[in-house]
């Protein structure tokens, strides 16, 4: 299987779990290619691996519905990512963030810079595009877009964040999506017994987002489900400098799942509560951890504390 096939088919999947697509919801290969930016080809070999794994199935028009939402997870984590590559990824992250790197860039540029051959970064720049950081330009060339680089915004980051996200907790439209919160509370629970000291840091803190999103996502408004997107795709890189403490993050989860249960027994007052007091401890934690990156781990983000 190429390399850009079975990353194409990692991003679809985390698409579906951050979307928090349903069973049924059709996926059509000229919407992904849209939002890949790329052909429809690679997208159709990546839906076909998909349906294999049992996460898509095919209808009897032709067109590929999602069949089992609950193998997105697994999915979007593919085998264990390539340390190799992992390590790439972080490199191109570190070096945006110091400046090290112009805003638009040519794949073979790039190439010269990592030493890797263009079908890894291809795979990596699809990656950072599904993750907002990074477009693709006509020819060969990549854009690299806005991201958070100052304390400062960082600390604007979360305050904002304080602001809207208990606030859509208590939005009149509130919609319970109990399935997919469901899910992330088993997640978090996961994460509290143990699997926070394995999960990879890019993954947790992924993982940690969605559950955020998922949460926001059930306010029917849609500018506070935007603007909290738009706030993560700032910030991605700037996490990357965070240092990892494992307990911390269990702690960080541990309050996860506790927002998690509020909100499924329908306690949404006492949950805006909770996440106000979640997201006001995590700013200053954050702050530091920007102040102190990890010595000698590269850049990683600061595990779990979405």
């Amino acid at each position: 299987m190429p390399p850009i096939t079975s990353a194409l088919a990692r991003q679809i999947a985390r698409f579906v779990q951050s979307e928090a697509l349903p069973a049924g919801a059709r996926l059509t290969e000229r919407s992904l290619a849209e939002r890949f930016r790329v052909s429809r080809s690679p997208i159709r070999a990546a839906l076909r691996e998909l349906e294999q794994a049992g996460l898509l199935a095919l209808g009897a028009s032709g067109g590929f519905h999602l069949a089992d939402p609950a193998r997105a997870e697994g999915l979007a984590d593919g085998p264990a990512a390539d340390d190799e590559d992992e390590e790439v990824y972080l490199a191109i992250a570190r070096d945006r963030l110091a400046g090290q790197i112009p805003d638009r860039i040519s794949e073979n540029e790039l190439l010269r810079r990592y030493g890797i051959t263009r079908p890894r970064l291809q795979s990596l720049l699809h990656r950072m595009s599904e993750e907002g950081w990074a477009e693709r330009l006509p020819g060969h060339g990549w854009q690299f877009l806005p991201v958070l680089t100052s304390l400062e915004a960082y600390r604007q980051s979360y305050r904002f964040r304080q602001a809207i996200e208990p606030a859509a907790l208590l939005e009149p439209g509130f919609r319970l999506n109990a399935p997919v919160l469901e899910r992330h509370l088993e997640q978090q629970r996961r994460l509290v017994a143990g699997e926070v000291t394995t999960i990879s840091p890019v993954r947790l803190f992924v993982v940690s987002s969605a559950m955020h999103h998922a949460i926001i996502d059930c306010s029917q408004n849609a500018f506070f489900i935007e603007s909290l997107r738009r706030v993560d795709r700032l910030r991605r890189l700037i996490e990357y400098r965070q240092s990892v403490d494992r307990e911390k993050a269990r702690l960080r989860c541990a309050e996860h799942v506790h927002i998690l249960e509020l909100i499924l027994q329908g306690r949404n007052p006492e949950a805006a509560e909770a996440m106000r007091s979640h997201l006001t401890a995590l700013g200053p934690i954050k702050a530091q951890s920007y102040l102190q990156p990890a010595a000698g781990e590269g850049l990683h983000p600061a595990a779990g504390q979405g």
